[in-house]
């Protein structure tokens, strides 16, 4: 009983590590889009990443993936390597990040769905309703004073909160088998053929024009968002449950503001401590009735 709940434990604060990384992905973003375009960025941390974990992989001398992992490894790819980059690059472009912001809160649902779907894990109806609660809270805090009508840029969100929830739950699951950090690396490999060539099409003109702080954000995207926050992330997932580690993803949002705060100067308002502390009260209940 002891070891369980150490191990519970560890998987929560590995769960935590990997949203506070994946947290400043957003500043590392805005930083990295002041000098080189969205499609570019995309690419260009897919392929950064991919190219380090090869690497890495060849130096632990890993053993490959056995021919039942490749189709999950795939899902893995398309959904949080080079799916949900590209989709909301995209939207971006016609929605502002806070509106995004909106189907973020969303993640954490649609990942506890697959997970259900993928590992068949059954979470009570408790947990359900903490989850949906936790997810009205954080969509309705991000969409204060946003009276847009719905467009294409909010179908290219949706579409990317769905296919990283599976992606996450995928991995999860696959975690299981060939460890937390070992799943991403492949994943970031078999993506190589499709970002490195994209990469090296979209490639800058004149890179040295480019500013010290985009070069920033985009190694911080590359290493800490593509691979290292996924080496803790997964293996959350696989430890801890994919449906109830996954609500710990309704605290990015917030950790996000103060990451923010702190690099670019952004106010923080009273009505986010708020929000952050109810949402932080229903990861913590999620947590006992998953």
């Amino acid at each position: 009983m002891t070891s369980a709940r150490h191990g519970s434990a560890g998987a929560w604060i590995d769960g935590l590590i990997g949203v506070s990384i994946f947290s400043a992905s957003l500043v590392a973003t805005r930083l990295a889009l002041t000098g080189m375009d969205a499609p570019f960025l995309s690419a260009a941390r897919a392929a950064l990443a991919g190219i380090a974990a090869a690497a890495t992989l060849a130096a632990f001398r890993e053993r490959r993936p056995r021919g039942r992992d490749i189709p999950a490894l795939v899902i893995v790819a398309a959904g949080v390597v080079l799916g949900f980059p590209l989709l909301t690059a995209l939207a971006l472009r016609t929605v502002s990040a806070a509106h995004g912001t909106i189907f973020v809160g969303l993640l954490p649902l649609a990942t506890a769905l697959f997970g259900a779907l993928r590992s068949g894990e059954r979470p009570s109806r408790t947990f359900w309703l903490l989850s949906i609660c936790g997810a009205l809270i954080t969509v309705g805090f991000a969409a204060r004073g946003l009276s847009s009508a719905p467009g294409p840029g909010d179908a290219l969100m949706f579409a990317a909160v769905l296919i990283c929830g599976l992606g996450y739950a995928e991995g999860g699951v696959l975690a299981r088998r060939l460890g937390g950090w070992q799943v991403i690396a492949w994943a970031t490999v078999l993506s190589l053929p499709v970002s490195l060539p994209l990469a090296l099409i979209l490639s800058p003109a004149e890179p040295a024009a480019i500013p010290l702080p985009a070069w920033a954000g985009l190694a911080y995207v590359a290493t800490f968002s593509m691979l290292i926050g996924f080496v803790f992330w997964y293996r959350a997932l696989a430890r801890g449950g994919i449906a109830a580690i996954g609500q710990l993803q309704l605290l990015q949002p917030f950790l996000g503001f103060g990451v923010a705060a702190l690099v670019l100067g952004e106010r923080i308002e009273p009505a986010m401590i708020v929000a952050a502390a109810a949402v932080a009260v229903c990861v913590a209940l999620a947590r006992w009735f998953a």
